[in-house]
């Protein structure tokens, strides 16, 4: 990822903080024992038709590994 990239998506980051604080208290106050390998992280997309979409990710140890980096830069 280029810087320009970098930057503009820690602004949007910025934004989604300021917008959704609830679902940023939500991620932070998971402890290691719930981000853990093996745990499952379920999406669920509602349109406002109604219409429903979802996934499931088992997570990795990388996965893990992404979840500490950004917790250790606030996100």
């Amino acid at each position: 990822m280029n810087p320009i990239s970098m930057m503009q998506a820690a602004g949007r980051i910025k934004i989604f903080q300021e917008q959704h604080p609830k679902a940023i208290a939500f991620i932070q106050s998971l402890s290691e024992n719930d981000i853990r390998e093996g745990s499952v992280i379920e999406l669920k997309v509602t349109t406002p038709e109604g219409k429903t979409s979802v996934a499931n990710i088992k997570l990795t140890s990388d996965d893990i590994e992404t979840f500490k980096i950004l917790k250790s830069t606030g996100v």
